[in-house]
C-alpha cells in the first residue's frame, strides 16, 4: 500500500476550520443538481477548498493525519464523513467513480509532497501597491504554527496564541516567551488555546484574558469555550481563573468561536460558534452557543443586558442566531461592534451587532450545505437581521480588524479579513458599499488573524507555515 495520506485526515485535522452540522444529511433534503462525472482537480476546488486551501499540495504538507493515510480509509471518509469532527458525508455528492479518483488525487498530492518537500512560500521582499500608497510585510516571527490570537500593549508586549495551546509573548527586543501556568487546554479539531485579549489596564496589572476549550471535568470526550484571566509575572499566569463557561460541553470539536473585544465603557463581548448543533443552539436562548455574550472584566453580567431577567434566558447574550463567529472589531469613536463569520458553502457574513437582535441562522442564509443540498430556502425572513456583506462563495473569513490608524490613509474607517480559503487580505469599505471590497497580499498563506496594535500598526498572523507580518508602509 502506498504511503499516502486520507483526504478524511486531511479534512478532519488541525487546520480544519469550516465544517456542516451533524445531521445535514438526515435532514431530508433531496435537491442535489444532477451531476456528470467531474475531475478530482474540480472536485476538490468545489467541495474541499473552501475549508482546507486551494492547493492540494500545501494541504498535504503536514506532519499528523489522524484517521489513516491509505486510499481505503480515504474512500471510507469521503463517503462516510466524521460526525463529531464535522466531515460531511459525500456519499450522495459524488459517484463512486468520483470518490475513488478523488482519493488517488489526495494521494498524488501526498506523494508530490514526500518526494519533493512542497512548501509553497511567500516572498516577504515584495513591495505591494494599493491605491496611492505602497506596503510591505515586515516578519514578526515565525515561532508559531497556527496564530489564533493576538494582542499588543502600548509598551510593545505582543502576546499570541498558538491553536495547540502554546501562548507567547514577544517583548519589543524581539525575544520569544513562553507563558507557562495555562489551565487544562484540550486541543482538538477546531479547538485549542483562541484568542487573547489584554486588560484595559494591562500596563500596570499584567493582566490578560484568552479562550479555549475547555474539557468536561464529568466527561473528557466533551469541551466547551470558557474564558480564563489571569496576571502574568515572569512568564507565568497566576491568579489565573475562568470567569466564563459556554454550556453545555458537547463532543462535538468545532464552531467554539471566538473572539473577545473591549467597548468604551469596559464591556467584554465574547462570540461563541454553534458548536455543530445548527438545529438547536443559534436561536434557543436557554444555551450558549451560537451567540455573541456581553459582561464584566470579572465575568459578571451587566444589568442592562437585553435579555436580563426573563425566565430560562442566559443572561450574558447580547445577540443570536449566529453560525461561527470567527471576527469581533470595535469602531471606538462611533461605539459599532462589527463581526463576520462564517456561512456554510456560501454565506461568510460581515455584520453590524445589535443588542437583542436575531441575525437569522440556520432559518436564514446565502449558503447550502457542503454536501451540495439545500437547508433553507430563506435568505431574508421577518425580525432577522441582513448582513451589510455575504460572500457566495465563502473566502473562510476569520480575524477582523477595524482600522483607525493614521499609518493606512486609504484604509481608515475601513474593515480587513483574512480568508483562509484563497490566502488573502479582504478590505471591506464600509459606510459607502458594503461590496466595495479589494484583495491585499494574494497567497500570503491561510490568513487566521489580523489586529491593529497599539503602535498604529496593523498585524497579520498566518498558517502554512505559521508566520506573523507587521504590515508597514514605505
Amino acid at each position: 500500500m502506498m504511503n499516502a495520506i486520507g483526504l478524511m485526515a486531511l479534512l478532519a485535522s488541525a487546520l480544519m476550520f469550516c465544517t456542516i452540522q451533524e445531521s445535514t444529511l438526515q435532514d431530508g433534503t433531496t435537491n442535489l443538481p444532477e451531476t456528470e462525472i467531474v475531475t478530482p482537480e474540480e472536485n476538490y476546488a468545489e467541495y474541499c477548498a473552501s475549508c482546507h486551501g486551494a492547493d492540494a499540495r500545501a494541504f498535504a504538507d503536514r506532519k499528523t493525519w489522524v484517521h489513516g493515510s491509505d486510499k481505503a480509509s480515504i474512500h471510507r471518509v469521503i463517503v462516510e464523513g466524521l460526525v463529531n469532527d464535522g466531515m460531511p458525508a459525500f456519499e450522495v455528492t459524488f459517484t463512486e467513480e468520483e470518490v475513488e479518483a478523488l482519493s488517488q488525487y489526495i494521494v498524488d498530492a501526498k506523494l508530490y509532497v514526500d518526494q519533493y518537500a512542497f512548501v509553497e512560500s511567500f516572498d516577504d521582499s515584495q513591495v505591494f501597491t494599493y491605491g496611492a500608497h505602497q506596503y510591505r510585510l515586515e516578519m514578526v516571527t515565525d515561532q508559531v504554527d497556527i496564530p489564533w490570537g493576538m494582542a499588543r500593549a502600548s509598551n510593545g508586549d505582543h502576546y499570541y496564541t498558538d491553536r495547540s495551546g502554546a501562548l507567547r509573548m514577544l517583548d519589543d527586543q524581539g525575544t520569544v516567551v513562553d507563558i507557562s501556568g495555562l489551565p487544562e487546554i484540550k486541543a482538538i479539531g477546531q479547538g485549542g488555546l483562541m484568542d487573547v485579549l489584554l486588560a484595559k489596564d494591562y500596563e500596570t496589572t499584567k493582566r490578560i484574558y484568552f479562550t479555549y476549550s475547555k474539557p468536561n471535568p464529568a466527561n473528557a470526550d466533551e469541551v466547551t469555550t470558557a474564558v480564563h484571566t489571569g496576571i502574568v509575572t515572569d512568564g507565568e499566569i497566576t491568579q489565573g481563573e475562568d470567569i466564563w463557561i459556554a454550556k453545555p460541553y458537547y463532543p462535538t470539536r468545532y464552531h467554539f468561536g471566538s473572539r473577545m473585544i473591549w467597548d468604551n465603557d469596559g464591556y467584554l463581548y465574547v462570540s461563541i460558534g454553534d458548536r455543530g448543533k445548527r438545529d438547536v443552539n443559534p436561536q434557543d436562548l436557554s444555551l450558549h452557543p451560537g451567540k455573541i455574550h456581553r459582561m464584566h472584566a470579572d465575568g459578571s453580567i451587566p444589568e442592562d443586558n437585553p435579555f436580563v431577567g426573563q425566565s430560562g434566558v442566559v443572561s450574558s447574550i447580547y445577540s443570536y442566531g449566529h453560525r461561527n463567529p470567527q471576527g469581533l472589531a470595535y469602531d471606538a469613536q462611533r461605539n459599532i461592534i462589527y463581526e463576520n463569520e462564517h456561512g456554510p458553502r456560501g454565506g461568510d457574513e460581515i455584520n453590524i451587532i445589535r443588542p437583542e437582535v436575531n441575525y437569522g441562522w440556520p432559518v436564514i442564509s446565502y449558503g447550502i450545505n457542503y454536501s451540495g443540498t439545500t437547508f433553507t430556502e430563506l435568505t431574508e425572513a421577518p425580525g432577522m437581521e441582513q448582513p451589510i456583506h455575504y460572500w457566495v462563495p465563502a473566502i473562510g473569513v476569520c480575524g477582523l480588524a477595524y482600522v483607525s490608524s493614521d499609518l493606512y490613509p486609504d484604509w481608515q474607517g475601513h474593515l480587513l479579513s483574512g480568508s483562509l480559503k484563497y490566502e488573502y487580505l479582504n478590505l471591506n469599505r464600509v459606510g459607502s458599499d458594503a461590496n466595495d471590497e479589494e484583495r491585499l497580499f494574494p497567497k500570503v498563506g491561510r490568513l487566521r488573524s489580523v489586529i491593529q496594535g497599539s503602535d498604529g500598526y496593523i498585524y497579520i498572523g498566518v498558517e502554512d507555515p505559521g508566520r506573523i507580518y507587521r504590515i508597514v508602509p514605505v
